[in-house]
């Protein structure tokens, strides 16, 4: 089985990669994160992965990814897709659905502040990720460490946000 997350590198994201390698410690699973870059300079700018006046260089932001997961979770493995469109959010969510169900996850750790809620973005790439029954989701929406007794907070993390 693995821990599965999402990540854009955004604070709750990282939260979630956070959350998944402190409950895949304690119950001895793997943990991999994935990205889905979409090879355009708006999508980017949003993400916060590039200035505006930055040019777009996909393999350093997804080198730049990589590095932020090997911060917060050295022994989580990293896997990344590049994609020449920027598609509207649920084909873009189809993308990262596609990455995820290939590291057969029996959790997704979704970092989301809008996931559940009654009433529901339609353009949250959360919400569709969440709707797949393949995996449960464990949705992290605050960066605040676990409550759970027997799962270790991170050893920095915390101390940061």
């Amino acid at each position: 089985m693995t821990f599965v997350v999402p990540f854009d590198g955004s604070e709750l994201a990282a939260a979630a990669l956070v959350r998944a390698l402190e409950y895949g410690r304690a119950l001895e699973e793997d943990v991999v994160a994935v990205s889905v870059v979409p090879e355009r300079n708006r999508y980017a700018r949003e993400k916060g992965w590039i200035a505006d006046e930055e040019p777009f260089d996909p393999e350093r932001i997804v080198a730049t990814l990589r590095d932020h997961v090997r911060e917060l979770a050295p022994e989580a493995s990293f896997d990344a897709e590049r994609i020449r469109e920027f598609p509207p959010e649920d084909r873009l969510a189809t993308h990262i659905e596609q990455l995820v169900l290939e590291h057969d996850p029996s959790v997704v750790f979704l970092g989301s502040d809008n996931v559940g809620r009654v009433v529901t973005p339609l353009t949250s790439v959360g919400v569709h990720l969440a709707a797949e029954d393949a995996y449960d989701v464990f949705v992290v929406r605050h960066p605040s460490p676990p409550t759970v007794a027997g799962i270790d907070p991170h050893e920095s993390f915390y101390e940061e946000t």
